[in-house]
């Protein structure tokens, strides 16, 4: 391997992968740094884009312009890979109240775009359904195992893999140095790792733990995702995703048994048919208190990026915010200015 480099990227989790990926396609030299045996939240997320959000049922942040993006990048990425990454499928809505169910029923007839009623007898032989049914449009399944796998195998030729220590890392002329390698731009896409880097440190970082179990539920149609109090998502043949906690304030970074006895009863109120529970996931999502991302340069040392808090809407939005560091750093293009770095550069002139 070559080692003089215009970008170094630390992380292939989802954020690395697109950096990598945007930057390949443009023939710009690049090597991507990562830790494969360290935990990602990645890896454990259900790899849903879903355009509306919340008890009220409204859009998501920026849907308009990061959806049809997202979907765009993800079938290119296929397609380039000869892998099978992004796959179509509506959220089956399981009102968990009469309150979730009004509030569907007033969306339907207030700024609606993406919601649609459905057939409750569709799925009568599956569910429980006291307050009825309805269905979220444009929504998707990224298959993010699969996609970490291409990704690794697309950049093999670019690929270190090795811990990243900071201590290591110099700041020189025009660029960095980091284990004799050299870099006009090193850029940090490695989650809540970067909470302890010494450039980022400052940022205001507010990161979640989230839990998931995987389920056999043979017999469920694995083309749509099914949500009420909780999420169940196609994950493989037969196996289903179901979570996630959102926990702000965690003691503990493993599996808790409290997670796992909550969503058995919310399954068991649920489905009609039986499950089996394989596995229990964990993750931390590198998320801030702006629930925006962080992406830019930094304010006083521009060989040194970063592209992360993408949250739970990473999916989506990595695709996009990627790109745009991209074309900020070669075009000066504008970054959206709820993501930009700049905004919190009084925190890091300190």
């Amino acid at each position: 391997m070559e080692k003089n480099f215009k970008y170094l990227i630390i992380g292939q989790g989802l954020v690395g992968t697109w950096l990598a990926y945007f930057l390949k396609q443009r023939n710009i030299s690049f090597a991507i740094v990562n830790d494969s045996s360290t935990a990602s939240a990645t890896k454990v997320a259900s790899g849903v884009m879903n355009p509306v959000t919340g008890r009220r049922m409204v859009q998501t942040w920026m849907i308009e312009e990061v959806l049809p993006f997202a979907v765009d990048a993800y079938e290119a990425f296929q397609e380039k890979t000869n892998s099978k990454i992004i796959n179509k499928a509506p959220v089956v809505l399981i009102h968990p109240s009469q309150q979730m169910k009004d509030s569907f029923d007033y969306r339907m007839d207030h700024d609606n775009v993406y919601l649609k009623n459905n057939n409750p007898l569709t799925w009568d032989s599956f569910f429980n359904m006291h307050f009825g049914t309805g269905e979220i449009d444009s929504c998707y399944c990224i298959d993010l195992l699969s996609f970490l796998e291409a990704g690794k195998k697309h950049f093999q030729d670019n690929y270190i893999e090795s811990n990243f220590d900071y201590n290591d890392l110099k700041l020189v002329d025009k660029g960095i140095e980091w284990n004799n390698i050299s870099a006009e731009k090193i850029i940090f896409c490695d989650g809540v790792n970067t909470m302890m880097n010494p450039y980022f440190k400052t940022l205001p970082f507010a990161p979640n733990k989230g839990e998931a179990l995987i389920v056999e539920i043979k017999g469920l149609p694995a083309k749509h995702i099914y949500k009420n109090n909780l999420a169940i998502v196609p994950w493989k043949e037969n196996l289903f995703w179901v979570g996630s906690s959102f926990e702000w304030d965690y003691t503990s970074t493993m599996p808790t048994e409290a997670f796992k006895q909550k969503t058995i009863d919310s399954l068991n109120v649920l489905l009609k048919i039986p499950y089996i529970i394989t596995d229990h996931l964990v993750g931390i999502r590198p998320a801030n208190t702006e629930r925006r991302p962080f992406v830019g340069l930094h304010p006083i040392h521009t060989q040194i990026g970063i592209c992360n808090g993408m949250g739970t809407k990473g999916c989506s939005l990595a695709p996009y915010f990627t790109h745009q560091l991209i074309e900020h750093i070669e075009h000066q293009k504008t970054i959206h200015a709820e993501a930009d770095l700049q905004r919190f550069k009084h925190l890091m002139n300190a």
